[in-house]
């Protein structure tokens, strides 16, 4: 049985800004408009030292709201020793049982951000995949030892271990990345790509895990900005001059995929990743105001879901 649609938000780009009642109603607004989660990136030292610690947003959203899903998106595990993690892992299981979701990349939009923590940039993916066994190994209550090329761990143990289990998803778009999904990850979570070419990752996805061995009904996601208007222009207005000022690059070479427009532009974009076998949605809108931005998204939520029940 295939997953069910979910649909995620950034609640507000200057949430933390903001008092800590108009937080609360943030996090409220995106409840009542109908949408699953809310998800957010973590950033050591980007881009001349911007970003929030995911663990610690994590945390400050369970404890905004009683029942909201709340999905790290990606975590940059190779930034972080292992053992750690696994403890606020667990930790935060504590704080929100059945809420928290674990989607990990490896960065490299900004390598300084890698090299200042340490690490160097070439060695990302085999951090991680060493990360992740130990995370993984502990996070199902192994009393672990483990010898690697990065990690030397004698006798690990976290308790208690989450229940239910902490679902793990794999972000990036190389094919390593999505061989790592398939022999660690509950699912893909795809970045800035084609619809042809999401399809394919699956496929890559699927090849991995049988090599793994692993029999899975994988939740794959897609993580988008969004830009919300009366038309594509003026949704292009809103939604390209944050992400120049995030990613330091002209929106032109984000714009192809980048769902900018209407409500109805939206989920026609979108469309597509669905029928290509995409589960869940993280969607980082940008419109007039947040709550225009947050209630159009619960609007394209409500369609996507319409639109499986249809298939």
């Amino acid at each position: 049985m295939k997953p069910d649609i979910r649909v995620g938000v950034t609640p507000a780009l200057d949430l933390w800004s903001r008092p800590w009642e108009e937080r609360k109603k943030a996090l409220q607004r995106v409840v009542d408009f109908g949408i699953d989660h809310v998800f957010f990136a973590d950033h050591v030292s980007f881009r001349f030292g911007h970003g929030h610690d995911g663990m610690v947003s994590a945390a400050a959203l369970a404890n905004l709201h009683p029942e909201i899903g709340i999905y790290l998106g990606v975590y940059l595990l190779p930034l972080r020793h292992p053992v750690p993690v696994a403890r606020q892992l667990a930790n935060l299981a504590e704080m929100a049982p059945g809420r928290i979701s674990f989607g990990i990349g490896v960065g490299g939009d900004d390598r300084h951000e890698v090299e200042v923590c340490g690490v160097d940039p070439r060695t990302r993916g085999q951090r991680t995949d060493e990360s992740l066994e130990i995370v993984q190994g502990l996070l199902r209550g192994e009393t672990l030892s483990y010898s690697g090329k990065f990690f030397q761990i004698d006798k690990a143990r976290i308790v208690p271990v989450p229940k239910p289990a902490i679902p793990v998803y794999v972000g990036g778009r190389a094919d390593a990345a999505l061989r790592r999904a398939g022999k660690f990850a509950d699912g893909w979570l795809g970045i800035w790509c084609s619809p042809e070419r999401y399809r394919k990752a699956l496929n890559i996805f699927d090849e991995a895990a049988e090599e793994a061995k692993r029999t899975i009904t994988p939740d794959h996601g897609i993580q988008l900005w969004v830009g919300i208007g009366d038309n594509k222009d003026e949704a292009a207005g809103y939604v390209g001059p944050e992400m120049e000022n995030f990613y330091q690059v002209p929106f032109e070479k984000f714009s192809k995929y980048t769902p900018h427009g209407t409500v109805d532009d939206v989920v026609e974009f979108l469309t597509p990743y669905l029928e290509a076998g995409c589960r869940h949605f993280n969607l980082t809108p940008c419109a007039v105001s947040t709550e225009k931005a947050t209630e159009a998204i619960g609007l394209v939520g409500e369609r996507l879901r319409a639109l499986d029940g249809k298939s």
